[in-house]
């Protein structure tokens, strides 16, 4: 794990002391209770599954990272660069989403993109590393922070789930987002990552959903 990490074995604790400290987070865990560890392993499969998610269903991702997988015999630079655009578009890659893939595939296989030192890069240098290819913006960069590094002080205010479940929470007249959502998180701070958990939990309970889970083996 990365620097700043939050141990799992003290993850029921920890929510509850951070709880402790905001009636709105207190609330939250009252109403949900403990939010499940969403956490994905670091590496190339992990980052494929968040490019996949962008801007679709969680289902049609993973239903697609498989196929991909499938077809590809294993989820692996090499093995994804080895695969044709037509065969990914065949299982439901975008000619955009492709071009992101292999970019990354790439990135990985020559090098320039060390997968294995982010974790022990500060969350700015991670962040500037992952954004540097094309299609990894900040949402795909925080995501891969809190989820695969386990960064404890993420807040990624382009998620849609996290603006409606801070609005929900919060009460607001309008979904917040961009600047006001940043803002908002900032009573949160240095447990960002543990108040976005309890937020998206609180977000699929009262939708009767749960997260998405993906074989992520390489």
């Amino acid at each position: 794990m990365g620097p700043g990490t939050v141990d799992h074995a003290t993850w029921e604790q920890h929510v509850r002391e951070v709880a402790a400290l905001h009636p709105d987070l207190a609330a939250e865990l009252d109403d949900h209770g403990v939010p499940e560890r969403w956490w994905r392993p670091p590496g190339f499969p992990s980052l494929v599954l968040l490019i996949l998610e962008q801007q679709v269903s969680l289902a049609s991702a993973a239903a697609a990272y498989g196929r991909v997988r499938d077809r590809a015999g294993a989820m692996t630079p090499t093995a994804l660069l080895a695969t044709t655009p037509e065969q990914l578009r065949e299982d439901g890659v975008s000619r955009q989403k492709d071009r992101y893939l292999r970019a990354l595939a790439t990135a990985v296989d020559t090098g320039e993109l060390d997968l294995d030192g982010l974790a022990g890069l500060p969350d700015d240098e991670v962040a500037a590393a992952l954004t540097a290819l094309p299609g990894i913006g900040r949402w795909t960069a925080e995501a891969y922070l809190l989820a695969c590094l386990d960064r404890p002080d993420v807040w990624p205010i382009g998620d849609r789930a996290l603006q409606v479940a801070v609005g929900e929470r919060l009460g607001l007249a309008e979904v917040p987002v961009g600047e006001v959502l940043e803002e908002l998180g900032e009573q949160w701070r240095p447990h960002r990552s543990t108040a976005a958990r309890l937020l998206w939990n609180g977000y699929l309970v009262r939708r009767g959903r749960r997260e998405t889970t993906v074989d992520l083996r390489p």
